[in-house]
This record gives C-alpha cells, structure tokens and sequence, in this order.
C-alpha cells in the first residue's frame, strides 16, 4: 500500500523522526513461526502449496516474494517488542496482522505478528503479562483465537459490530460498535473499558493495535470517528501506558479511507501523540 512508503517520508519531513530512529527488519527466525503457527499450515504457506481457495480466503495472491515480506513484518515487530524493553515505545508502520491464525490466513493477514512478538516476551525476556488493545474498526480475531487459553495475555478488541469478519471469535473483552458511532461515545466507552480491565489486570507490557479505518472517510470502516477523534483515542491509550510506566509497541493496522493524505495524517499522529506523551 501506498502510505508504507508515504509514512515514513511524512514524519521525517515534519521532523517527528529522523533517519536513525527507522530500521529495515530482517526475515523472521523459523523458529518463532512455528512456536505459535502450525508447522502443517507453514510447510504449505512457504511452499507455495495452499489451494486457490485458500490464497482468496487470505486476501492474496501467493509467492516466495509476499512469504518473505511476511516474515519480515514479523520480524519487525518481534525486534520492536524486544527494543520497547529498554526505548519505551515502539512502531511497525507495516505490522497488525491480527486476522491470521494458528493454521490459517486471512483478511490480508498470514502470520500474525502481535502473538508472535507476544511469545517470544513471555517465553525468552521476562515478562508475565500482556494486554493487547486492538482498536482497529476490524476484530482481531486470530489474535483472540490463538490466545483465548493463555491466561497471561488480556486480549481485549473494539470493532464495528457490523463490520468483517462476520464470524467473531471471543477476545478477553470485546466492545462491538454501532455503524456511526461517533467521537464522544467512542471515548467514553474506551476509557470505561481500559479501566475495567487496568482494575483487574496487571500488565507488563502492551500491544496497541492502532488502524485509522475508525475514520468517518474510510470507505470500509462503516464508524463517524474524527481526525481529532482518533487523535483523542490515542492519547487516551497513551495516557493509561504512561500511568502504568511499560512499554508499549504500537502496530498500525488498516486505513481504507479514499483520501491519502487522510491516512497518512492519522498514522502521523499516532506517532505525534504516542511520542509527546511518553517522552
């Protein structure tokens, strides 16, 4: 997509980050794949050997070159994850691929970063617990498939009620919206949920899955969500990791609206917002 590219330009260029703050992931370790996705669904995915149903289900069209960008997506947020430890604060401008399962792809998504990066926390650098926030318009139903038997993961999604996937899966706590919901209601229903499960649960770490398909001009998102609305829904989770002083690795998710530029500003303060709260 068009604002892989434009993103990063646009932050350099307003000075928000410069050059040093970028890195260019290499491909993921295999055995970080299979530690969370089926080895049957990877021998067929990196062979290139899953049914054409398959690949249409998943959203592309499969080759070497698309496996390849997988893994260093993954890549990318696993080395964020693992960075966030000691820099606070991490962004994958092409991570959030919260729709892939242990054994299967979809919606544009085939591995699935945020459960990866997720386990290699748990498994190799001492942290015990991790609440995922999704606020992509979409549900991450992979994420909450794949971790609804791990009691040391808190996932936790706000989604169109209305919106794909049609069959959910069932997250920690799940917040389904109504069509046009809009700005005001929005907040009042993500603050009154963080704090309900920040009452409950202690986390040492967080994912912020962060998509701006929340936006009233986003032709999928199907919500009346604000520039400066989606601006406040950062803030808002910004806020409660500053408050709990850990770190948080920010995946930036979908972004359908027709208006480039659209997108690209509202990823744009997701960095802005995330990066004058915590530092």
């Amino acid at each position: 997509m068009e604002k892989y590219e434009l993103l990063p330009k646009q932050l350099l260029h307003e000075g928000t980050a410069n050059e040093t703050d970028f890195f260019a992931p290499e491909s993921l370790e295999l055995s970080k794949v299979l530690a969370v996705h089926s080895a049957d669904y990877w021998e067929k995915l990196s062979n290139l050997k899953l049914s054409e149903r398959e690949q249409r289900i998943s959203g592309f069209v499969h080759s070497k070159a698309l496996i390849e960008r997988e893994l260093c997506i993954m890549e990318g947020t696993r080395r964020l994850a693992e960075e966030a430890l000691t820099k606070k604060i991490g962004f994958n401008i092409a991570g959030g691929t919260h729709h892939a399962y242990a054994d299967r792809g979809e919606g544009f998504c085939l591995l699935n970063d945020q459960v990866i990066a997720a386990n290699d926390l748990l498994s190799n650098h001492g942290i015990r617990n991790i609440l995922i926030i999704d606020l992509d318009v979409h549900q991450g139903n992979g994420t909450a498939s794949m971790l609804q038997d791990d009691e040391r993961v808190f996932t936790f999604s706000m989604h169109g009620r209305n919106n794909y996937p049609l069959q959910k899966e069932k997250s920690n706590l799940d917040i389904e919206l109504e069509d046009g919901i809009q700005d005001k209601v929005y907040h009042q229903l993500l603050h009154v949920s963080l704090d309900k499960i920040l009452s409950e649960f202690k986390p040492d770490f967080i994912f912020y899955q962060c998509g701006v398909d929340i936006l009233a001009t986003d032709k999928l998102g199907k919500l009346g969500i604000s520039m400066k609305g989606c601006q406040e829904r950062d803030r808002i989770v910004f806020d409660a990791v500053r408050q709990l002083n850990i770190p948080v690795v920010c995946t930036m998710g979908g972004g359908y609206s027709p208006q480039i530029k659209d997108i690209v500003e509202a990823h744009a303060q997701t960095f802005r917002t995330g990066l004058n709260i915590l530092f």
